[in-house]
């Protein structure tokens, strides 16, 4: 069996999609997991999978089939939320249902849309029907005592901007809706005095805590949100929805990038494999399955919608698993400096490859060399 990390990228309703690629994985059973993490929609899913498979474990059952069954059970209660309408709209009925027309479902959440009103004004009571479904289907407690998979859930700090990733007794409920706090839907989330908004502002998701804490080098990032568009945006609605784009992807070019930069030093002998490993990167992403909806529709919890999105993760899952699957363990699937590297790249400032560099003194002010540089 081939033992993968899986890095879970957030994108509200499209995480359907993921709930079909993580649907293939566990029901075709060649591969398993050590490290899971996700972000926004991807910590949902993260921790769907994490506690169907720490409960089935508990009671002695087949811990795919009971992830399978979680996920579904999650976005079967997502989808019951858009039975109404958009997300948006049942979560606005909930609230302000019977009053005056000024204060209307459409009303307000036009203006708060808007910047007239922020959360604290349209939702004053902090309702988010996100809270009680993750209550009630989540065993935490479950997740935290096992320790067969190691999840990861990001949110971003809102007073420095930082990702913080919760782990172990630290994830539970709470960080979850940290991770995935629209801040012009809902208020801050605070954790111990502080405030965190959607991880995606930060980290979408966090792929370090894989490669630090798992020993698992083969990470599969599935990923929702398109990294190119082929026309430019002319109206008001494609521009918020690249601006959405490139929002969320901006963190995972960095990472990439990062992740790029250690393979080549591990490659040229400028590291040591003792102190860092080489990453073999795969992805699946929805390329054309996800283009036919706009980033808008991340928000909506329409019925019809998910189902089509599970069923063409679930297609991207398995073709991914054909093309790919032979390739685990011996090398990348994914070319890191054509998909996501830029102009602003490190090149290794090395003479030739037959030049090598200890990991010590040598390497450490070389290090600092590199870094002065304008």
């Amino acid at each position: 069996m081939r033992i993968l990390n899986l890095a879970l990228q957030g994108g509200g309703s499209h995480g359907a999609f993921t709930w079909g690629v993580l649907d293939a994985l566990l029901e075709d059973g060649r591969v398993g997991f050590e490290g899971l993490s996700g972000t926004s929609a991807g910590a949902v899913n993260a921790v769907a999978l994490a506690s169907g498979w720490a409960t089935a474990r508990a009671g002695r059952h087949d811990p795919r089939e009971r992830a399978r069954e979680k996920l579904a059970g999650i976005w079967h209660r997502v989808s019951a939320l858009g039975s109404l309408g958009t997300l948006q709209q049942q979560f606005m009925r909930m609230l302000w249902g019977g009053l005056p027309p000024e204060l209307s479902p459409g009303a307000v959440i036009g203006n708060a849309w808007r910047g007239l009103l922020s959360p604290y004004q349209s939702n004053p009571l902090d309702i988010n029907p996100l809270r009680q479904m993750l209550e009630e289907e989540i065993d935490f407690a479950a997740i935290a005592a096992q320790r067969e998979l190691k999840v990861f859930v990001s949110a971003t700090h809102v007073d420095t901007g930082k990702a913080v990733v919760f782990t172990g007794r630290r994830l539970d409920a709470r960080a979850v809706l940290a991770s995935a706090c629209l801040p012009m839907l809902f208020q801050a989330v605070e954790i111990d005095g502080q405030a965190y908004w959607d991880g995606g502002y930060s980290v979408n998701p966090a792929l370090s805590p894989l490669i630090r804490e798992c020993e698992a080098a083969d990470l599969l990032l599935v990923q929702i949100n398109p990294l190119t568009r082929e026309q430019t945006p002319k109206t008001s609605a494609e521009i918020l929805d690249r601006i959405n784009e490139l929002t969320f992807n901006a963190s995972l070019l960095t990472q990439m990038r990062a992740i790029d930069f250690v393979n080549r030093l591990l490659a040229e002998g400028a590291v040591s494999h003792a102190r860092c490993k080489t990453v073999r990167v795969h992805r699946v992403d929805g390329g054309p399955a996800l283009d036919a909806f706009p980033a808008s529709s991340r928000v909506a919890a329409d019925g019809a919608m998910i189902s089509q999105l599970f069923d063409a993760g679930r297609r991207c899952g398995q073709d991914w698993l054909q093309a790919h699957y032979d390739a685990l363990g011996v090398r990348s699937t994914v070319d890191i400096r054509r998909d996501y590297l830029d102009d602003t790249r490190m090149e290794l400032p090395y003479p030739s490859p037959s030049t090598p560099r200890s990991v010590g003194r040598g390497f450490r002010s070389w290090l600092a060399r590199l870094l002065r540089r304008p």
